[in-house]
């Protein structure tokens, strides 16, 4: 019986748009996160040093969470230079809160 429960693998069955959802989650999971979100939610088109001066972590930790909220396509960056210019992506905010609210 206790060898037929160890072979036993749970699965979640989600569709596409809840799999999206639960990615987007992850991705606003840290508190860092949420605060680079609302400081651009705050100050659109702004560059990685303009968030380094408002958070308490170094560089390559902020441009780590830039790279995390980039890669769930919740921000956009766009190269200026030697720099990259971030925003929030408004359609994918769009759709995560229609999402959040269909949820709830």
């Amino acid at each position: 019986m206790l060898r037929n429960k160890l072979n036993y693998v749970k699965s979640y069955n989600l569709t596409a748009d809840e799999k999206r959802l639960v990615q987007f989650m992850k991705a606003l999971g840290h508190p860092a996160r949420m605060q680079i979100v609302r400081y651009l939610r705050e100050n659109p088109q702004c560059f990685t040093g303009d968030i380094v001066e408002v958070l308490p972590l170094a560089q390559a930790t902020v441009s780590q969470h830039l790279k995390v909220l980039r890669d769930a396509g919740l921000i956009c960056g766009t190269i200026e230079g030697p720099a990259t210019s971030y925003c929030l992506d408004d359609d994918t905010f769009r759709w995560l809160k229609q999402h959040v609210d269909n949820l709830l």
